[in-house]
């Protein structure tokens, strides 16, 4: 069975659309979450840039969880399957969006991809949103959480520079943090600039490669 699911032509709610197509984006993430909330399945919506690490981190979480929960993951990407066969790899029921020329999945696309998943046999369900830290800070998903994703080698301004996704973070992991000395970025500036727009979010240093700082993630996440 093809588990791609592409966006049809006008299907999707583009950040730049009036706010009435931004509240119906909103009522169809509530009616996600009543949907989820009913078989009792936790949805982790992950944003971050691309080669930030996202899909790195939902590796070792998977590693990690795996024996504990029941997994599924949904991937949201313009084109390509490349993220969701690394995951697949895992064992893991992975269901592909591809969302075309948009930067962002949408609540309505994660509605069609949560009709091919049986919900009921499902307990953590991870969203890899399209990487980019602008459109999706404006489209909930119905998610429970969410984890914003940067890397020290995307430079010492990225939290300031892209506020409003930070906002909403549950949880940020700075990952790469490694690479910190070489690329002349202070980790605890990062950190401290997530706080000062997010006080309430948890902040994880991590290099998804090696798994350093994965079980800190879980702990954020209550997992």
């Amino acid at each position: 069975m093809d588990e791609t699911i592409k966006a049809e032509e006008g299907e999707i709610f583009d950040i730049e659309l009036e706010e009435d197509f931004l509240e119906k984006n909103r009522k169809i993430a509530e009616e996600n979450v009543s949907l989820l909330k009913k078989y009792g399945t936790i949805a982790i919506d992950i944003m971050g840039s691309i080669g930030s690490g996202k899909t790195s981190l939902i590796e070792r979480l998977i590693e990690r969880l795996k024996t504990k929960y029941r997994i599924a993951v949904i991937n949201g990407d313009l084109t390509t399957s490349i993220d969701s066969d690394i995951i697949k790899r895992h064992g893991i029921k992975v269901i592909q969006i591809n969302t075309g020329k948009e930067c962002h999945l949408d609540a309505n696309l994660v509605r069609k991809a949560l009709r091919k998943i049986d919900i009921k046999d499902i307990n953590i369900l991870f969203i890899e949103n399209v990487g980019n830290l602008i459109c999706p800070a404006d489209f909930p998903l119905g998610a429970d959480k969410r984890i914003v994703v940067i890397s020290v080698t995307e430079g010492p301004y990225m939290v300031v520079k892209h506020p409003f996704i930070f906002a909403e973070a549950s949880v940020v992991v700075i990952n790469k943090v490694d690479l910190a000395k070489a690329m002349d970025v202070d980790v605890k500036k990062l950190e401290d600039d997530v706080k000062s727009i997010n006080p309430s979010a948890k902040v994880v240093k991590t290099n998804c490669r090696t798994g350093e700082g994965i079980s800190e993630v879980i702990k954020a996440l209550n997992l």
